[in-house]
């Protein structure tokens, strides 16, 4: 695994889908990646959102809002990547930017 990206989200809704289905073109075809969405107990429909995206992820899914650290902690403790990357939800990571 080349790389895993961490997403921390807390009622982003839209933009944390728009940032998953923009990973595929960011990421290539020849970089091996996983994908974590930690989401921080949202109120909107940031959950439902995401797994309409076309990028596959985990899920974790807290039942209470956490923080920014500590849900970054529980995806890094299962990242298998080289590389690990925090990534905002309100990030669209243009077409091959995370490539190599």
């Amino acid at each position: 695994m080349n790389l895993s990206i961490i997403i921390v989200n807390w009622n982003s809704g839209v933009l944390l889908r728009r940032c998953l289905d923009a990973l595929p073109a960011a990421c290539g075809t020849a970089l091996h990646y996983e994908v974590f969405v930690v989401d921080n107990a949202s109120e909107d429909d940031s959950v439902a959102q995401a797994r309409a995206s076309v990028q596959s992820f985990e899920l974790i899914a807290l039942k209470r809002n956490a923080g920014f650290a500590a849900a970054n902690n529980l995806a890094l403790r299962r990242a298998r990547g080289d590389v690990l990357l925090l990534l905002n939800p309100d990030t669209e990571p243009r077409p091959g930017s995370l490539a190599s």
